[in-house]
This record gives C-alpha cells, structure tokens and sequence, in this order.
C-alpha cells in the first residue's frame, strides 16, 4: 500500500465532467489499495471572475478581504470532488487550509508556508479515507486565511507530500510531463523522461509555466521526489529529482 499525494490543477477540475475524471481517477488508486490526497485547485477561471469582481467594487480591494474571497475557489472544488468521490462509493472528506494544518507566514496574497501539522489529516488517512484538501491557501499565525499567491497549489501539495512522508507525489496538470519547450506551440518538442530539480529551476526562471520555481526549491529543500504528469490521461510524465542520468 503506497500514501499518494496528487495535485489536480484549475483546468483539471474546469467543469463537472474534469471533476467526475479527476473522481475516477482517485478510484482507480483506491482500488489498487493505496491511500490517497489530493490537493486541488479552484475551476479555471474562478480565481480570475473573483479578482475580476473585487476590482469592479473596490480599485483597490484589500489584501485581507481578497484572502478571504479567492479562497473561496479551493474550497467550492473540494467539496465537489469529495461529494463525486462519495457518488462512486468512495469515502472521501474535504479540509481546508486551515483544518490540514497549513501554517502560514507573510503578507496577505503572498503568503509562505512555515509548517504544517497534519494530524488531522493522518487521521483521516488511518480511518481510510480519501483526503481532499483545499491548495492555495493557509492560515496566519494571527488565525487570518491566507493565500500562497501564483502556483500556490503546487507548493501545497510538495509541502503536504513532505509533512506526510507521501511514497508518491505528482502534479497532474493538462499536459503529460516536462517538455523541450512548449508541445503547445512547437510540434517537435520532446517529453522528458526525468529532470533535476536544478533543471527544472531553471526552466521556471526563464519563463516555463509547468511549475512555479519556490514549489521546486521547496521540493529540493525537503528531498521530495515529484512527477509531473497529464490528468486526461495515463502517460508516464516527467520525474524531478535530485539528479538524473539522461536529459
């Protein structure tokens, strides 16, 4: 039995159909015999409509209020993934930032994550249950929300792996792994069987949008080995690790 960490990203869980695959695919793990957690984004394009209404009321809202606001997406998606879980038969639970134990530190909008203590959610994990948590957000030492800024559900989901000792983390996303360049934009790119995290660091700096460089510094800081892989299918992805033999 392996503890599978996965993150499911805003185009992921876009509509109800992205989320009843995103439910099948936790069942097809479950049904292996592995526990599983899955970190998620809010729908793409939430998180901007929210950004979007708090501007048409406010030139300039404040970042306390908007912490509050845009974490309203994560948590919309939780609760649906968890209540498509439960139409499969699959015991499921949704947390927060909050109640997984995300302890945050910084400015509002642009929060760190300091600690995390998941107590809450290893319980759940021992009552065998799938853990649905909410990415992106945390909370304050003051007990303020807190958002984790741009990418902030990528470094929740490293850092939940990493607090759990998680055998597998991966980053599912709309594409099938680390690329070349973008396979998006140039026909021949080619999928990368492995990359390192200085690598990947690099990519990230100039200018790739597979992940945000903190969540790959963070995985290198605490040894987390993460593969980076499609949602819509079952293609291997890329694994970033310390090091690796063939670029």
């Amino acid at each position: 039995m392996a503890l599978i960490v996965q993150k499911y990203g805003g185009t992921s869980v876009g509509s109800l159909d992205r989320i009843r695959n995103v439910a099948n695919r936790i069942k097809r793990l479950r049904d292996e015999g592995n526990q599983v957690v899955a970190v998620v984004s809010a729908m793409g394009g939430v998180t901007d409509k929210l950004i979007a209404m708090a501007n048409d009321l406010n030139d300039e809202p404040a970042e306390r209020e908007l912490d509050v606001l845009l974490s309203t997406g994560e948590q919309q998606s939780i609760a649906l993934v968890s209540m498509a879980l439960h139409e499969l038969g699959i015991e499921a639970v949704s947390v927060t930032g909050r109640q997984a134990g995300i302890k945050t530190t910084g400015s509002h909008t642009r929060g760190k994550i300091d600690a995390i203590d998941p107590s809450l959610m290893r319980q759940y994990i021992d009552d065998d249950k799938v853990v649905i948590c909410a990415g992106f957000q945390g909370l304050r030492e003051d007990g303020m929300i807190h958002t984790l800024g741009r990418g902030g559900s990528d470094l929740s989901a490293i850092a939940v792996a990493a607090s759990l000792n998680a055998d597998v983390c991966q980053i599912l996303t709309d594409v099938d792994g680390v690329y070349t360049c973008d396979p998006r934009v140039v026909k021949d790119a080619r999928k990368m069987p492995e990359v390192s995290y200085d690598e990947m660091l690099e990519m990230a700096s100039s200018g790739t949008k597979v992940m945000q460089s903190r969540s790959v510094e963070f995985a290198k800081k605490y040894g987390v080995i993460f593969e980076v892989r499609s949602s819509l299918n079952d293609n291997p992805g890329t694994i970033v690790t310390e090091e690796h033999d063939n670029m």
